[in-house]
């Protein structure tokens, strides 16, 4: 009886499940849903280590200082690469025509501008499967409420709606970022090529804001530019043409023997070796500091008053120097304003920062024990190690990376601005925004308006961001209660497209006229403090040649922003303790008259 009801129940359900999957047929048909399967990833063919000799890669998306030092790393570690062209509106127009509809704009500009490429490349008469065979493509990927997710998928996409199908796309996962491991076999991250692309953002970061600190008041226009193009070659040189070390060289040759025989010593030693001649080489510490002297030989005019604009907002559309931001850069110079970019360094160190807050907000629910006593020790000791194991790395790494950092802005004249603690710009922004709420730049761009106003780092604070981007449309709904906040704050946010520059730009002006008038009062504001006129704060300059260098580091006075002001309240300084100046301009100052 027993098996004749087992049989029995399992006949009922089987009845009841075959109606269940015949209903959800028919709503699925009704939904026009009859077909959809599961999405799985295209299985790609991948680039193979014997593919380096004729395989080129293909990269682009950040300044064009940035794009010569990565460049140089790769063919210095035996790669053969090509950085692609800033994208322009064409491009974007492009990314349009091939990609999905209703993505953002650095998606089209940057999906469109490689498309564009390959088909130049066969207009130079190359086969399409010859660009496909020689070539790949190294971008950034991610997740989270963000197109960003689905870049990957947008270049397949278009790629293949242009007749390129196949083309390879080698993806940098942000998520497992901080590893910074492809997968791919034919791209091997070595330590020299992992030590030589840490120098590359640095120095392309210092390099870029050296560029606008300096810029704005140079007295011989267009020397900023020659000299930085120089400096670009020296570095690129170096990091492309320096020797590598390798411990069996540089030991002693008595002990290769002995290193050659303990496997463990040797791959130890030369990993150290090779971080320690990287960063400390002499070949590459003589290049920083020969570039520090050529752009220090720059003249200066600081007395110029320029408002100071800070940059944030969204990563690609705050860090392109092109048409993918209406130019913004360029036009700020051109009316009048001192530039204040962001260093990609501050992205990968929030991504670091996140990763370590978010292990320490999940610790309780992936603990080995859940709530153990006070006296259940080795418990308590279980669940910290879990958790040190995944935040003790990010902070070391999170320490070494800051370091790195200020140590290449040391080489390079100490005057750039140094990393904010993601800590304090967290603290800033939590009022406002949480700091584990994911997406875009997450809590910072909220951080960095609050910080660089309360600071008096800055006169307004420009975000630039794309049309539709979720995450910075979050931050903007935010801002306005921020802005309620501190009601001394210019903050204007700027949605970029490949249309509406015009609109933007005048936007801008109307912001700037503002952000101009404050700068000039803060300047007039100091000479009124001081009690020194213009022409006596020129006059110690011109008798003064190391003032005018472009790397003089000026104290900075709190309360004051503009670089003018700042200027001008360290030259009086100087004034009222040489004694020596002030009797001789007061015995001058009779002849200058009768003359």
């Amino acid at each position: 009886m027993p098996e004749i009801e087992e049989i029995v129940q399992t006949d009922f359900e089987v009845e009841i499940q075959a109606r269940i999957d015949a209903e959800r047929a028919r709503l699925r048909a009704e939904a026009g849903l009859a077909r959809m399967r599961e999405f799985k990833k295209p299985i790609e063919r991948t680039f193979k280590a014997d593919e380096r000799d004729y395989v080129t890669i293909l990269f682009g998306g950040l300044t064009w200082k940035h794009e010569e030092m990565i460049k140089a790393v790769f063919h210095g570690s035996g790669y053969r690469c090509e950085n692609i062209p800033t994208p322009v509106v064409a491009d974007f127009q492009a990314g349009k025509e091939f990609g999905n509809n209703g993505q953002c704009n650095p998606t089209y500009f940057t999906v469109g501008n490689l498309v564009r490429y390959l088909q130049m490349l066969e207009q130079q008469g190359q086969t399409r499967k010859q660009i496909i065979d020689n070539y790949v493509f190294f971008t950034a990927g991610s997740c989270g409420p963000c197109r960003f997710g689905m870049y990957e998928a947008e270049y397949r996409f278009a790629l293949q709606n242009a007749g390129f199908d196949g083309f390879r796309v080698l993806l940098f996962q942000q998520t497992d970022g901080i590893k910074a491991a492809s997968g791919e076999p034919g791209l091997k991250f070595s330590v020299d090529f992992g030590m030589g692309m840490l120098n590359a953002l640095n120095l392309g970061d210092v390099i870029n804001e050296l560029v606008y600190q300096v810029r704005p008041f140079e007295v011989n226009k267009g020397e900023t530019d020659r000299v930085i193009h120089d400096s670009v070659k020296v570095l690129t040189d170096t990091l492309r043409d320096r020797k590598r070390w390798h411990i069996m060289e540089a030991a002693p040759v008595w002990a290769r023997p002995y290193i050659e025989k303990n496997k463990m010593l040797s791959g130890i030693g030369c990993t150290l070796g090779k971080v320690g001649h990287n960063l400390y080489g002499k070949e590459y510490v003589d290049a920083l500091h020969a570039c520090r002297d050529s752009i220090n030989a720059i003249h200066v005019d600081r007395l110029r008053v320029k408002p100071v604009i800070k940059i944030t907002g969204e990563f690609w559309a705050q860090t392109t120097e092109g048409d993918g931001n209406f130019n913004m850069f360029a036009f700020l110079e051109k009316e009048g304003a001192q530039v204040l970019v962001e260093p990609i360094a501050t992205w990968i160190a929030y991504m670091m920062y996140v990763a370590k807050e978010g292990a320490k907000a999940r610790a309780d629910a992936e603990a080995p024990y859940r709530d153990p006593k006070w006296y259940e020790l080795k418990k308590r000791l279980a669940n910290d190690f879990k958790v040190f194991k995944k935040t003790g790395g990010l902070c070391a790494g999170s320490a070494m990376w800051t370091f790195f950092y200020h140590r290449t802005i040391k080489h390079l004249g100490d005057t750039a601005h140094h990393l904010i603690p993601q800590k304090e710009l967290s603290r800033l922004a939590h009022p406002f925004y949480h700091q584990l709420a994911r997406g875009g730049e997450g809590y910072m761009e909220v951080g960095k308006n609050v910080y660089y106003t309360v600071n008096h780092l800055c006169h307004m604070v420009l975000a630039l961001k794309p049309f539709g981007c979720m995450p910075s449309t979050q931050s903007d709904g935010v801002q306005s209660r921020v802005v309620n906040r501190y009601k001394d704050m210019i903050f204007l946010p700027i949605e970029t497209s490949g249309e509406g520059e015009v609109n933007a730009h005048s936007r801008v002006q109307m912001a700037l006229a503002e952000a101009k008038a404050k700068a000039r009062a803060e300047f007039d504001g100091v000479l009124e403090q001081t009690g020194k006129s213009l022409e006596e704060l020129r006059a110690y300059v011109e008798h003064h040649p190391v003032l005018k260098q472009a790397l003089y580091k000026v104290p900075h006075r709190n309360g004051i922003a503009g670089t003018a002001a700042q200027f001008a309240w360290h030259v009086s300084d100087l004034i009222d303790k040489d004694s020596a100046y002030r009797r001789t301009a007061r015995t001058s100052a009779p002849l200058q008259q009768v003359a």
